[in-house]
Protein backbone atom coordinates (compact mmCIF):
# COMPACT_ATOMS: atom_id res chain seq x y z
CA UNK A 1 0.00 0.00 0.00
CA UNK A 2 2.71 2.01 0.96
CA UNK A 3 4.56 1.16 -2.41
CA UNK A 4 1.14 2.67 -4.23
CA UNK A 5 1.13 5.74 -2.31
CA UNK A 6 4.55 6.68 -3.56
CA UNK A 7 3.78 6.15 -7.22
CA UNK A 8 0.48 8.31 -6.68
CA UNK A 9 2.73 10.90 -5.26
CA UNK A 10 4.79 10.94 -7.77
CA UNK A 11 2.94 10.87 -10.26
CA UNK A 12 1.76 13.82 -8.74
CA UNK A 13 4.35 15.82 -8.35
CA UNK A 14 5.61 15.01 -12.34
CA UNK A 15 2.52 16.77 -13.16
CA UNK A 16 3.74 20.35 -11.47
CA UNK A 17 5.94 22.52 -13.80
CA UNK A 18 9.81 22.67 -12.34
CA UNK A 19 10.65 25.47 -9.76
CA UNK A 20 12.44 27.78 -12.11
CA UNK A 21 8.73 28.75 -14.27
CA UNK A 22 7.60 29.72 -11.35
CA UNK A 23 7.35 33.29 -12.21
CA UNK A 24 5.74 32.22 -15.59
CA UNK A 25 3.59 29.71 -13.85
CA UNK A 26 1.99 32.66 -11.51
CA UNK A 27 1.35 34.87 -14.74
CA UNK A 28 -0.70 31.68 -16.29
CA UNK A 29 -2.24 30.72 -13.11
CA UNK A 30 -3.76 34.56 -13.18
CA UNK A 31 -4.46 34.98 -16.76
CA UNK A 32 -6.90 31.28 -16.48
CA UNK A 33 -8.28 32.39 -13.51
CA UNK A 34 -8.54 35.61 -15.16
CA UNK A 35 -10.58 34.30 -17.83
CA UNK A 36 -12.66 32.20 -15.83
CA UNK A 37 -14.16 35.02 -14.04
CA UNK A 38 -15.00 36.74 -17.15
CA UNK A 39 -16.28 33.61 -18.68
CA UNK A 40 -19.06 33.82 -14.86
CA UNK A 41 -20.13 36.62 -15.85
CA UNK A 42 -21.23 36.18 -18.91
CA UNK A 43 -23.09 33.10 -17.34
CA UNK A 44 -24.80 34.79 -14.95
CA UNK A 45 -26.53 37.03 -17.03
CA UNK A 46 -28.49 35.66 -18.71
CA UNK A 47 -29.50 33.29 -15.94
CA UNK A 48 -30.68 36.68 -13.80
CA UNK A 49 -32.39 38.32 -17.20
CA UNK A 50 -34.55 34.82 -17.59
CA UNK A 51 -35.92 34.83 -13.81
CA UNK A 52 -36.85 38.75 -14.41
CA UNK A 53 -38.28 37.93 -17.52
CA UNK A 54 -40.38 35.29 -15.66
CA UNK A 55 -41.46 37.48 -12.99
CA UNK A 56 -42.34 40.45 -15.43
CA UNK A 57 -44.51 37.24 -17.17
CA UNK A 58 -45.97 36.55 -13.56
CA UNK A 59 -47.04 40.14 -12.56
CA UNK A 60 -48.96 40.13 -16.35
CA UNK A 61 -50.41 37.27 -15.37
CA UNK A 62 -51.90 38.06 -12.09
CA UNK A 63 -52.70 41.69 -13.24
CA UNK A 64 -56.45 43.22 -13.46
CA UNK A 65 -55.59 43.85 -17.41
CA UNK A 66 -54.26 40.12 -17.80
CA UNK A 67 -56.35 38.40 -20.52
CA UNK A 68 -57.85 35.49 -18.41
CA UNK A 69 -60.15 33.83 -21.01
CA UNK A 70 -57.46 32.54 -24.01
CA UNK A 71 -58.57 30.82 -26.85
CA UNK A 72 -57.42 27.69 -27.86
CA UNK A 73 -54.07 27.24 -28.75
CA UNK A 74 -52.59 30.00 -26.69
CA UNK A 75 -50.22 29.82 -23.78
CA UNK A 76 -51.01 31.80 -20.90
CA UNK A 77 -49.08 34.06 -19.32
CA UNK A 78 -48.90 32.17 -15.72
CA UNK A 79 -47.64 29.22 -17.69
CA UNK A 80 -44.87 31.63 -19.31
CA UNK A 81 -43.95 32.56 -16.28
CA UNK A 82 -43.42 29.48 -14.49
CA UNK A 83 -41.63 27.98 -17.68
CA UNK A 84 -39.25 31.05 -17.43
CA UNK A 85 -38.58 31.19 -13.97
CA UNK A 86 -37.98 27.30 -14.17
CA UNK A 87 -35.16 27.94 -17.01
CA UNK A 88 -33.53 30.41 -14.98
CA UNK A 89 -33.12 28.94 -12.03
CA UNK A 90 -31.83 25.83 -14.61
CA UNK A 91 -29.26 28.48 -16.01
CA UNK A 92 -28.80 29.71 -12.13
CA UNK A 93 -27.80 25.91 -11.13
CA UNK A 94 -25.51 25.78 -14.14
CA UNK A 95 -23.82 29.02 -13.04
CA UNK A 96 -23.53 28.17 -9.37
CA UNK A 97 -21.82 24.64 -10.51
CA UNK A 98 -19.64 26.63 -12.52
CA UNK A 99 -18.69 29.01 -10.43
CA UNK A 100 -18.01 26.11 -7.49
CA UNK A 101 -15.13 24.50 -9.83
CA UNK A 102 -13.65 28.04 -10.78
CA UNK A 103 -13.28 28.47 -6.59
CA UNK A 104 -11.86 24.94 -6.58
CA UNK A 105 -9.69 25.32 -9.55
CA UNK A 106 -8.45 28.48 -7.80
CA UNK A 107 -7.30 26.61 -4.87
CA UNK A 108 -5.67 23.75 -6.30
CA UNK A 109 -3.70 26.64 -8.04
CA UNK A 110 -2.65 28.47 -5.29
CA UNK A 111 -1.11 25.02 -3.66
CA UNK A 112 0.20 24.42 -6.15
CA UNK A 113 2.48 27.85 -5.99
CA UNK A 114 2.54 27.31 -2.86
CA UNK A 115 4.13 23.82 -3.49
CA UNK A 116 6.48 25.42 -5.96
CA UNK A 117 7.64 27.61 -3.70
CA UNK A 118 8.62 25.24 -1.29
CA UNK A 119 10.05 23.31 -3.69
CA UNK A 120 12.40 26.23 -4.98
CA UNK A 121 13.32 26.85 -1.56
CA UNK A 122 14.31 23.72 -0.76
CA UNK A 123 16.37 23.50 -3.74
CA UNK A 124 18.23 26.60 -2.63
Amino acid sequence: MEKQNDSLRDRLLARLPQPENLASYREESATLLAKHEKALFWEKVPAVLIIWIGVAFFIIATSKWSPKQLGDGHISPLTMSLFFIFVGYMVELRYRIYRSKVDLLKEIKQLQLQVLEVQATLEK
